[in-house]
């Protein structure tokens, strides 16, 4: 059970990426009065918990009723984990996050007074609950039918639901903290393990689905 609980912290650390989000939480929440900044810290975790559990447990009919197989979902979800970590690496995916940053920032300055409730859009989805989340929860419950270990693979994503909500509280002292050089370093050490996870969820989608294992 360790493993997989390890295997779910690893996994989910890397596609939520808490140090990655940070910076975008203190600009989006920079004019905000702390209870309000507060206020879309935990709703934003509130919303991404329902969407990622939803998909946890009704991943599997929705892709019963699209009749998609398990095999099928393993071979896309590992190559969609791929396709970012080749942005983490690359760092195309931090630039696509400031471009929606500065968006969303544009559109409360022209609303100057205002305090936009963000915690949906774009902190809930896409920046937590994201593809990349959404298509992880669903492979890992559909390798894992145990309730054991699927409770071992909640616990992970809970673990690092916390750390978000922890840094978001945190956000403005811990943006100052960690260094563009040191936020780089972690993004591409975390982006290779996610490219080797990602090719081992194809890996294992195309031996099952040609019966090679």
């Amino acid at each position: 059970m360790f493993e997989i609980f390890l295997a779910s912290l690893v996994t989910f650390f890397v596609v939520i990426d808490p140090p990655g989000v940070t910076p975008m939480f203190a600009s989006l929440t920079q004019d905000m009065p702390p209870a309000w900044r507060r206020r879309m810290a935990w709703k934003s975790i509130a919303v991404a918990t329902f969407i990622l559990s939803g998909f946890a447990f009704g991943g599997e009919w929705v892709l019963d009723k699209l009749h998609v197989s398990l095999d099928a979902f393993r071979i896309a979800g590992g190559l969609l984990l791929f396709l970012i970590a080749l942005d983490m690496l690359f760092e195309t995916r931090t630039r696509r996050r400031e471009a929606r940053n500065e968006k969303v920032l544009e559109e409360r300055r022209s609303h100057p007074g205002e305090h936009e409730d963000i915690s949906v859009f774009p902190l809930a989805i896409p920046l937590i609950a994201g593809p990349g989340s959404i298509a992880s929860v669903m492979l890992l419950f559909a390798q894992h039918g145990a309730w054991a270990a699927r409770g071992a693979i909640l616990a992970g994503i809970a673990v690092n639901l916390a750390l978000t909500l922890a840094v978001f509280l945190l956000a403005s002292r811990m943006s100052h903290l960690m260094s563009a050089t040191l936020a780089a370093i972690v993004t591409k050490v975390f982006g290779i393990l996610l490219a080797a996870l990602a090719a081992q969820f194809t890996i294992d989608g195309i031996k099952s689905a040609f019966g090679l294992g």
